[in-house]
């Protein structure tokens, strides 16, 4: 069989994610920088024998600078000494348009496994002759079962940040010749 290899097209994908403050609105961060790899056996995605997602920690961008070196800091993300999260995709079943994507996601020295919600948006044939897939991937994990533990509560009691954060992201992939 032969191996085909996808890599994301970086210009037409996103990856973000979004917390809630003080338990009232909910704040957006965005990757900037990040990096898929996928391999198939054919354009059936569930014969992916290879899934690997890495995000730059320092890219991190939720349109306010000092939040964002809070999130790089020790208290977070610790990017002084964690330059990437990583997630390692084990297992993507889908029927039609509708999949589930299981992985193990690693965050500074935690590593747990997470399954994601996908909807495959298919496979065309762009104008530059290029092979291309969609998906829109969405999922939510507890900050703090990956050792996100900051917490501070305000005087009148309110949690600053939510343990939940919600994953969306948008991606578009390309196959290599």
């Amino acid at each position: 069989m032969i191996t085909q290899k996808w890599l994301v097209d970086p210009s037409h994908s996103e990856v973000s994610f979004k917390v809630k403050h003080l338990m009232i609105t909910t704040v957006t961060g965005y990757f900037g920088k990040f990096d898929l790899e996928v391999e198939t056996v054919s354009d059936d995605f569930n014969t992916a024998q290879k899934i690997v997602f890495v995000a730059e920690i320092d890219s991190i961008n939720t349109n306010d600078i000092q939040r964002d070196e809070h999130l790089r800091s020790a208290d977070f993300f610790n990017s002084v000494e964690n330059k990437y999260l990583k997630f390692l995709g084990t297992h993507y079943k889908g029927i039609g348009s509708d999949a589930q994507l299981t992985g193990q996601l690693t965050i500074g020295s935690v590593t747990r496994t997470i399954t994601l919600d996908v909807v495959f948006g298919g496979i065309v044939v762009d104008g530059y002759s290029q092979t291309k897939a969609g998906f829109s991937v969405s999922g939510k994990l507890s900050r703090k079962e990956f050792g996100l533990t900051w917490d501070a509560v305000t005087e009148a009691g309110n949690i600053v940040v939510s343990d939940e954060v919600r994953i969306n992201a948008e991606i578009q992939i390309v196959r290599q010749s």
